[in-house]
């Protein structure tokens, strides 16, 4: 209970209310603190109408026991603690609306560095001298590899008027892009192109075969709810450009023409086109809304267009065995081998590649012989007896080859009238062969994006699909980029021990059959691209580890390793994850970009 007692006090003190009390120091311990406001004449006078004289200044004493303020005291220290929590929260609202505003402003400001580089054309440099070959040219494709003849046919068949630019029309001869994984071939089937795998010896590919320490377990693709013919392919890559390349010209809308493409040619920030050399030598320029660039992992165009942070982890070094039977028919096999994979997969009914990863860049010699006796004294006793004396031939015959295995996260530009593709935008470790899967559905991501768009001279609408294009297609291509380099480091021997008991753990998981391989396998195979079924089955594998090393009596030294264990877990896929983007890899639809795609009508 509160009592107070109000004393006058003279006129002359009249003051306006103040923001400041004084507290009346107690006269003894049974005496409570005497508070005085100075309160407005208004106020006061309403509390003294019945006195005599005016009374402008007020002493409240305060006789309350601690039990009567404590509800008091409990709501201001509730307001308190609310407003350190509001502040809280704003003031980290704050820094993440900086920070993104500062990354926006870094990449702008990258963007016009790569800019005038000296591939990108200005529109001063253009002038008058446009070239009109009568065409009417919709699309202008740069590079008729994989990505690039597909897209040709996929838009052709649109209805789109394409001009293709290809620096060499004849038929490719590479060591990589020969496996092509379930998912990739229901893209293919999705987009038309399921004949292009016919007439060239294509095998299927059911699932894969790991080997390590003489012990082997099959990985079969998860494929029951699939009609039959659904499966993987591998090839030779030559043979099924040629056919998509083939298909695309066949179509009267679609113009294949050879020509290096030497820069792209911008009129006040939009791309309008390219500047190319003939295959005779002649500089011409072509026009176009759109400009797709998918010229390869070498392309010298994505600079004006992304930030290219190429990373080459390994080479592979590649040999054909010809008239070998690999120990499970119609599979792909991983060997795990020190210090890293070796992979065998066939590519024809007589002939079976074999790619041996060499981590680093720095290779044996082969003119004089280095690489050839690295192979047979280090590579060749890790193999199934099976596989020994074609691989010891394949070497005597001397067809080897190298490549260099690159790595780059997909970090573009939004450029109005340009589009990057294929291995020019994004790449990762093809120890998973899923570079054509991801170009594939990538593709299908933007046939559907660009239909409702028949005019593709609307900058405004075409810039706000172009810059969709780069949301919507992250989740597949993150899952299958994140599992690639998560999957390398994993298979790569280390001395670090909790290295080889992850690698261990991963054998072993996999080979308990299930969910434990079926789940995998999807991810792998492009069947199930989800990132979060990824992050839960590379932690299984992790924890999997742990429990191995814990059982059937812990140790502290076994303790400790599992915690390593976990920690290397964690440094392997959350770096890739990062670079890849957390935003746009599992939550896509609180980007922006996702729904800066205009209703169709």
């Amino acid at each position: 209970m509160l009592h107070a007692r109000v004393y006058t006090t003279p006129s002359h003190h009249r003051r306006r209310l103040v923001r400041r009390c004084h507290w009346a120091q107690p006269q003894s311990p049974c005496h409570h603190p005497i508070l005085f406001y100075k309160l407005p004449r208004s106020l006061l006078l309403t509390h003294t109408r019945n006195t005599t004289a005016p009374q402008r200044n007020v002493v409240v004493s305060t006789h309350c026991s601690i039990s009567s303020s404590a509800p008091h005291s409990h709501r201001r220290l509730k307001m308190f603690h609310l407003y350190i929590l509001g502040a809280f929260f704003a003031s980290v609202l704050g820094f993440f609306l900086l920070y993104a505003l500062r990354d926006k402003e870094r990449k702008d400001n990258r963007h016009r560095h790569h800019r005038a580089d000296g591939l990108v054309t200005s529109s001063s440099e253009i002038g008058q001298c446009r070239q009109d070959d009568g065409f009417g040219t919709d699309i202008i494709i740069v590079g008729a590899g994989v990505a690039g003849s597909a897209l040709a046919n996929t838009l052709g068949k649109d209805g789109r008027r394409v001009h293709v630019i290809e620096r060499d029309l004849t038929e490719p001869d590479r060591i990589v892009g020969e496996l092509l994984q379930p998912g990739g071939y229901l893209k293919l089937i999705e987009l038309g192109l399921e004949d292009c795998v016919e007439e060239i010896d294509a095998q299927r590919v059911l699932g894969y075969a790991l080997f390590k320490d003489g012990k082997n377990t099959r990985l079969s693709y998860p494929l029951e709810k699939f009609h039959s013919d659904v499966a993987g392919r591998s090839f030779h890559n030559g043979r099924f450009i040629q056919r998509m390349r083939e298909k695309a010209a066949s179509l009267s809308n679609v113009r294949m023409e050879q020509g290096t493409v030497t820069s792209l040619l911008e009129e006040n920030g939009t791309i309008k086109g390219v500047q190319y050399k003939t295959k005779a030598g002649e500089e011409l320029k072509a026009y176009a809304p759109l400009t797709i660039v998918c010229d390869g992992c070498f392309s010298n165009l994505r600079r004006s267009l992304c930030n290219p942070k190429v990373d080459v982890p390994s080479c592979f070094v590649g040999l054909v065995l010809e008239n070998c039977q690999l120990p499970f028919a119609n599979h792909g096999h991983v060997i795990l081998a020190d210090p890293s994979p070796i992979l065998f997969y066939p590519i024809s009914s007589t002939e079976v590649r074999c790619l041996v990863d060499v981590p680093g860049q720095k290779l044996p010699s082969i003119a004089n012989g280095e690489m050839a006796n690295h192979l047979k004294t280090r590579v060749a006793p890790q193999l199934p007896p099976q596989l020994y004396d074609a691989f010891i031939s394949a070497i005597d015959q001397g067809k080897i080859r190298t490549m260099p295995n690159r790595s780059m996260p997909a970090d573009p530009y939004p450029t109005p009238g340009a589009l990057l593709m294929g291995d020019a935008f994004n790449m990762r470790h093809p120890l998973t062969g899923g570079g054509m899967t991801v170009a594939l559905s990538d593709i299908v991501v933007l046939r559907d994006l660009l239909k409702p768009l028949s005019n593709l001279n609307d900058a405004v609408s075409l810039s706000k699909y172009l810059e969709s294009f780069y949301t919507l297609r992250k989740p597949v291509a993150s899952t299958i980029n994140t599992l690639a380099g998560a999957l390398y480091k994993v298979f790569c021997a280390s001395p670090d021990q909790a290295r080889k008991e992850m690698r261990e753990a991963c054998f072993d998981y996999l080979s308990l059959g299930g969910v434990c391989s079926a789940g995998p396998v999807a991810l792998l195979s492009g069947l199930n691209p989800r990132p979060l079924s990824l992050v839960v089955h590379f932690f299984a594998v992790a924890v999997y580890g742990v429990g191995r090393l814990l059982l059937p009596f812990p140790s502290l030294k076994r303790m400790w390793i599992g915690a390593r264990l976990i920690s290397g877990a964690s440094s392997i896929i959350f770096p890739i994850i990062k670079a890849e983007g957390v935003r746009q890899m599992f939550f896509p639809v609180i980007v922006p970009a996702y729904y800066s795609v205009p209703p169709t009508k």
